[in-house]
């Protein structure tokens, strides 16, 4: 019982560290990410696309979705065990997104252990439209 009182315990502390971390947060500053939600195993961070974010192609430039999918990842299996760092990240762009769309990301652990974490990430506009999907692997890295 002491052992699951302790893991929620250490749990908590992560998210209420990494609530505080978003406010500083260079990456989401620069692209104009914000969390939505953060709770055990499960982080939303939505952005507005702009037209800064258009490739040669007139595009949204596929690194701005796996940006902001890589974003809602980091916070949803830091949430669990803090530090992690991702050992693998793999995105499928579905769909495009506009100038203007407003995206959201939603992270999902699926498994979080000792050694290693599998997350799924999707990746939507504003109507619910399917923009990606993504996994990632995350390992803990530092002492639990």
């Amino acid at each position: 019982m002491d052992e699951a009182v302790n893991r929620e315990e250490r749990i908590n502390d992560n998210i209420t560290e990494l609530i505080a971390r978003e406010k500083n947060d260079p990456v989401a500053s620069f692209l104009g990410m914000s969390m939505q939600e953060l709770s055990p195993g499960y982080a939303r961070i939505a952005m507005e696309v702009k037209p800064e974010y258009l490739n040669f192609q007139g595009l949204v430039f596929g690194g701005i979705i796996m940006a902001l999918a890589d974003q809602a990842f980091g916070y949803g299996c830091n949430s669990i065990y803090y530090p992690s760092v991702a050992t693998q990240f793999n995105t499928h762009i579905l769909a495009a997104a506009q100038t203007g769309d407003r995206l959201i990301a939603e992270c999902r652990v699926v498994k979080s252990g000792r050694r290693v974490g599998l997350s799924e990430i999707t990746v939507t506009n504003q109507e619910g439209k399917l923009i990606a999907k993504a996994t990632g692997t995350s390992i803990p890295a530092g002492e639990q």
